[in-house]
């Protein structure tokens, strides 16, 4: 929608008065300005493309903040650091905490919010945790087991490297996918991150033999 639309509905009586042209511009701007925002609106507060403030009322929303309970270390990028390099570490902030981070940026924050989104809607069963979290973690290697003893063990395995904010929350609880009373005893991620895991007799992107599988790497549930 535009101005056009508007002053091109003038009739040709005064349609050569450009006075009066303008004067019927200058009254439908406002409008058209106001139809402007609000056809903006869906995408402005859209999951997939908010930012900023919008991203934060979508988090309102759903029912969780960007601020964390529980600081993430070791997540900003550096050079020489495995797991922290390009497209893997965060960049730091003008006003980020040099050794932890407190407030996640709009990508990761989107990670976070459709985690939450699946936990609202999950049935329960380990089949939808995987519909749900794959996704999420952009990964089809998620590995989720049932301990049988009200525990379960959760990670990511295979040829599937992670950056290192997400690794952070998923390994500090933030995207946990759980029944409640249900705790978490391991996460579970390749001790080469984007390896597949070391094993015998299987070759394919979540196994492999000597020279290019690598040994699991167990840390603490909840």
């Amino acid at each position: 929608m535009s101005v056009s639309t508007y002053t091109g509905l003038i009739t040709s009586e005064h349609a050569s008065k450009p006075n009066f042209s303008a004067a019927v511009a200058a009254l439908c701007q406002p409008s058209v300005d106001q139809q402007t925002v609000m056809l903006a609106m869906p995408a402005g507060y859209d999951l997939d493309t908010a930012v900023g403030s919008q991203l934060d009322a979508v988090g309102l929303w759903i029912g969780i903040s960007r601020d964390l309970q529980i600081p993430l270390t070791g997540v900003y990028f550096s050079f020489d650091t495995t797991g922290l390099g390009f497209d893997e570490g965060t960049w730091l902030g003008p006003f980020d905490s040099t050794t932890q981070l407190d407030v996640l940026p709009d990508d990761s924050y989107r990670t976070l919010l459709h985690a939450k989104i699946a936990n609202n809607q999950w049935d329960g069963t380990i089949p939808s945790a995987y519909a749900f979290l794959n996704p999420v973690l952009g990964a089809d290697n998620l590995v989720i087991q049932d301990n049988g003893d009200m525990t379960m063990l959760m990670g990511v395995i295979g040829n599937v490297a992670l950056d290192a904010v997400t690794t952070a929350l998923l390994e500090n609880g933030y995207l946990d996918v759980k029944p409640i009373g249900v705790r978490i005893s391991h996460y579970i991620s390749p001790s080469i991150p984007g390896d597949p895991f070391f094993g015998f007799d299987l070759a394919n992107s979540t196994i492999a033999g000597f020279d290019t599988g690598a040994f699991a790497t167990l840390t603490g549930g909840r």
